[in-house]
């Protein structure tokens, strides 16, 4: 039981330091919004956000029903890059979250790219 504690610790640990990592070398101004991805188990999330705070757009995989993880994450990437050119944005800086960039994480940039959104 220890161990699996122990390990359990080791990854949280590890992903802080990817977290950290991201969002000091990360710049967003106030003409460049960020493009933060967050995923659970089941569902992949995605908002773009403004230097203050602001949520300029935000999709979710939730209502989706056909399709595997992977292809649901590249229509939320599409979804919310469509929102965030319609209220203004073309333009922002990808924030994996402290994710690894590999699977539904880069599927999601990769819509964002196809639907219009330079990241």
């Amino acid at each position: 039981m220890k161990n699996i504690t122990r390990a359990l610790q080791n990854k949280a640990a590890r992903h802080a330091r990817r977290k950290h990592r991201v969002n000091t070398t990360i710049k967003a101004t106030s003409s460049l919004p960020r493009l933060i991805v967050n995923k659970s188990n089941l569902y992949t999330y995605a908002q773009v956000v403004d230097l203050s705070g602001k949520v300029i757009a935000s999709a979710n995989d939730k209502a989706m029903k056909k399709g595997t993880k992977t292809e649901k994450a590249l229509e939320v990437g599409k979804t919310v890059a469509k929102k965030a050119i319609e209220n203004g944005v073309s333009e922002v800086v990808f924030d994996r979250n402290g994710l690894r960039y590999h699977g539904r994480v880069k599927s999601v940039s990769v819509g964002a790219n196809e639907a219009g959104l330079k990241n």
